[in-house]
């Protein structure tokens, strides 16, 4: 039985992705600031700042699953909040990478959350794919950095897969449930010129990815997480009401409005490129979930 270890297990994909890891028979732990190993999915303790991890985490793990990582949507993008991001990142991986090579445990897999914030926050033509180079932008940067980390455990001979993630689309959480409350009582619409795109995934999806990027051996690199069916903002707007059965408002939001309630974290909101999934489809994963309207139907469903 392979043990996974995950950081970041308690979070929206960690928690999904542990059930569906344990439903196929691999032993799950996580890392947390408290330990207490006498359950289902035992938990480790680590402290970030501290540079700690519990030896015995790394000294098991056959499989580490890097999840960790400060929300980039939850506050205001201040100096400190990005700061922040950031650190959440590369520090925690780093202070892994030094774990696992003191202990010098041979993982079988490496494998870490990225985000297709790597080609930047843009709306352009292009189709991005993972060999396109890291964006100067701040999610670029951030990016960057976070991969840089990542790499690391290559030089350790580790098999190393990173999982470059667009939206994660779920049933309870997450930016779903933020698109639909507005539509569910009458007021969704458009934000911005509604034209950028929104590189979506089904989580049930990304959690496959997962499990394939710790089976399949062949697997080594960056992925792009994303579903094949590209959609603008007011694409996904208008498939999101006719499956809540549920009319949009128009006009759309001004770009301006959520400049002011947001900042330069709007750029989030308001830019997006499609990204291709071709490379893992290529490897041989198939979608669950590969159009939209299919996902929301089963996300909603589920509510």
């Amino acid at each position: 039985m392979l043990k996974v270890l995950i950081s970041g297990g308690t979070g929206l994909v960690g928690k999904h992705l542990s059930e569906k890891l344990r439903k196929k028979g691999y032993a799950v732990a996580v890392l947390s600031r408290t330990s207490k190993k006498d359950v289902d999915i035992p938990t480790y303790s680590w402290d970030i700042e501290k540079k700690e991890i519990d030896q015995e985490a790394i000294e098991t793990a056959d499989c580490i699953i890097h999840l960790a990582g400060a929300s980039i949507a939850e506050k205001r993008w201040t100096a400190k909040r990005k700061q922040l991001i950031i650190d959440s990142r590369v520090k925690s991986g780093q202070l892994i990478f030094d774990k696992v090579k003191e202990n010098k445990n041979q993982l079988k897999v490496f494998i870490s959350a990225s985000a297709i914030g790597y080609y930047g926050a843009i709306t352009s033509n292009k189709i991005f794919t993972e060999t396109d180079p890291p964006a100067n932008d701040f999610l670029g940067e951030t990016c960057k950095q976070w991969e840089g980390i990542i790499d690391k455990f290559e030089e350790l001979g580790i098999r190393t897969v990173k999982i470059r993630t667009g939206v994660v689309l779920s049933e309870q959480g997450g930016a779903l449930e933020k698109m639909t409350k507005p539509i569910k009582i009458g007021i969704g619409s458009a934000l911005g010129s509604g034209k950028q795109y929104i590189p979506w995934i089904h989580i049930d999806d990304l959690c496959g990815i997962y499990i394939k990027a710790i089976e399949d051996s062949q697997m080594r690199g960056a992925y792009n997480a994303v579903a094949p069916d590209h959609k603008s903002n007011i694409g996904f707007i208008r498939i999101l009401a006719r499956v809540l059965k549920k009319p949009i408002w128009l006009p759309s939001v001004p770009s301006m409005v959520l400049k002011i309630l947001f900042g330069s974290m709007s750029a989030i909101i308001l830019k997006g490129s499609r990204v291709s999934s071709e490379k893992i489809k290529a490897a041989g994963y198939n979608f669950l979930f590969p159009d939209l309207e299919r996902a929301l139907i089963d996300l909603c469903r589920k509510n």
